[in-house]
């Protein structure tokens, strides 16, 4: 039985499917989006986390780190050197105060189904059942779909949340085993979802044409950007490409959130977004919603 990595298994989520549902965060995505909202999945293996509130100051992670990646501040602080850190995990291993761990952890399919069966009930009276996301899901085929198979042993509804980044037979080899696709729709324009991701949208495009035709069950969901993807053309890319696809379940609006930036310090990560780009008022999320629906376009889990 294969195992995978992942960083988190959030239960009672009900933002990644219908019903309550229990999502299982992958690691590793072949896209840089400029606005990931989980920076600390795209590597695909462990990555060190610094909470510096944590942090007692004794020292222990310095004299631990095989590159010399930390050092003492004169706030007696740890003070970490990312360039320099391979992620090894040493200093987590003596930091008791916890400031330093490791995000992101190999597993087996039945210890991931031990945590999702747990809330069993919940999918039962909610029609809710388990999400994979990440990160990337199909980056991990083997993984994703022992884990999806074994779910639907148990009789549990399976959404993938994907960007549909990936080959056709990936895709194809789990279609019997997904009831809903969550697929992301990032950028109409193959040269600015280029410049948004760091790849064009033709293979993601045609993924999601050939479930289409294969039947699958599909929600749009479409993430907007002020200053970027949000603009008229964009939706009316969105509109366009939902009248191509009359079998959709609906699209979905994701307004943007800059919770994120929180991370990138505690990852040692930076992001080329600008500081500038804040989220949506609810007014501006409004205008989008009426602008589609006024095109014919049938919208889901939103206002």
């Amino acid at each position: 039985m294969p195992t995978g990595w992942i960083f988190d298994i959030q239960r009672f989520s009900i933002h990644d499917g219908p019903g309550i549902r229990t999502t299982v965060f992958f690691k590793g995505c072949p896209l840089r989006c400029l606005w990931c909202g989980n920076p600390e999945s795209i590597r695909p293996r462990p990555q060190l986390s610094y909470l510096r509130e944590k942090c007692l100051g004794c020292g222990d992670c310095a004299g631990a780190c095989p590159r010399t990646a930390i050092a003492l501040g004169a706030d007696h602080k740890a003070s970490l050197d990312w360039s320099r850190c391979d992620h090894c995990g040493r200093c987590a291993v003596v930091c008791d105060a916890k400031a330093l761990e490791m995000v992101g952890r190999n597993v087996g399919v039945a210890e991931v189904l031990a945590v999702v069966l747990r809330d069993r009930d919940y999918y039962a009276a909610s029609g809710g059942g388990m999400t994979l996301s990440g990160g990337e899901p199909l980056a991990q085929p083997d993984f994703a779909e022992a884990l999806l198979h074994a779910a639907k042993a148990e009789s549990l509804h399976c959404c993938v949340e994907t960007s549909g980044m990936a080959e056709w037979s990936v895709l194809k080899r789990l279609l019997g085993a997904v009831d809903l696709w969550l697929y992301d729709y990032k950028e109409t324009d193959p040269h600015l979802h280029a410049k948004f991701t760091g790849f064009g949208n033709a293979p993601i495009l045609a993924n999601l044409h050939a479930l289409h035709r294969a039947d699958a069950k599909i929600v749009l969901r479409c993430p907007m950007i002020p200053e970027h993807n949000a603009r008229q053309q964009h939706l009316d890319g969105i509109a366009a490409l939902a009248r191509q696809l009359p079998k959709l379940e609906g699209v979905e609006l994701l307004p943007y959130y800059d919770l994120w930036r929180a991370k990138l310090t505690r990852f040692g990560l930076t992001s080329p977004l600008p500081e500038s780009v804040k989220p949506p008022d609810r007014a501006t999320v409004q205008s989008w919603h009426d602008y589609l629906r006024q095109r014919g376009v049938r919208l889901v889990a939103s206002s």
